[in-house]
């Protein structure tokens, strides 16, 4: 249904083995390659089978490309909760994190920041850039579920954790970026703004302990005001189970994107 809604989507080319290296431990992939039957890693949100290494691969690729040409990368599985040695959270390769990695590694890209505005904490990025002074990363997420994450002060110099309360909307979430991140990304001054959009904070989702009330008109607002952060900015899909209202939540933050 979200392919449908975009005609002009590509298939993306697969991520390298190499890539996924350069975030996750040797052993886990290995893993991960090797399955021929499902096999659970963090149960009862994340299961892998002998056809998720092809689409890990695949999911991670689109993430590079959307990287390197300003595109929206829209995958499955989401990757923000993946840590570099196992699955969590529905997340089997942090996709994000590899695109920030391959563009340092292979464009020269110095500076990365990345803002997350997934319902959940990306617990995930958060630790595969903890201690790296050459990318920020920004979460904003509802405080207190899943994964229980994301708290004020976590993590080093170059995290932001903005949690919010159950309730807020619009209003409240984009007051919290232009306060409590814009300037911190601004200062940062990076080349590139990687979003891990996840759009599981809008009213019409239906998810246990979740209570957050964005709009449409929220998400186009939020990805208006990363896209003026940079002079490159580039999306990954990560959260987000309705359906019906999935398709016009991606398009409402492409128009924020490019407006």
């Amino acid at each position: 249904m979200l392919l449908d809604a975009f005609p002009d989507a590509r298939i993306a080319a697969p991520a390298s083995r190499s890539a996924l290296e350069r975030v996750h431990d040797q052993n886990y992939l290995d893993l991960l390659e090797s399955l021929t039957e499902p096999m659970w890693f963090d149960y009862p949100n994340t299961i892998a089978s002998e056809t998720s290494w092809e689409a890990a691969l695949l999911g991670a690729g689109a993430a590079i490309e959307a990287a390197e040409t300003g595109g929206f990368a829209l995958v499955r599985p989401p990757g923000h909760h993946a840590p570099p040695q196992t699955a969590m959270g529905f997340c089997l390769i942090n996709n994000v994190a590899v695109a920030a990695r391959h563009m340092q590694a292979v464009h020269g890209v110095e500076r990365i920041a990345i803002v997350d505005f997934d319902v959940h904490h990306g617990n995930g990025t958060q630790d595969v850039f903890d201690g790296d002074a050459s990318v920020l990363y920004a979460s904003l997420h509802q405080r207190g579920i899943y994964p229980g994450t994301g708290d004020h002060g976590e993590g080093d110099a170059t995290t932001i954790n903005v949690p919010m309360s159950a309730g807020t909307g619009d209003d409240e979430w984009i007051d919290a970026l232009d306060r409590l991140v814009v300037p911190s990304i601004e200062s940062f001054q990076p080349e590139l703004v990687l979003v891990s959009a996840g759009f599981d904070a809008h009213v019409d989702e239906d998810i246990y302990l979740v209570d957050t009330r964005v709009t449409d008109d929220g998400f186009r607002e939020l990805a208006r005001r990363c896209a003026s952060l940079a002079p490159r900015v580039a999306a990954v899909l990560e959260g987000g189970y309705n359906l019906a209202t999935l398709p016009r939540l991606v398009a409402a933050a492409l128009e924020g994107f490019t407006s």
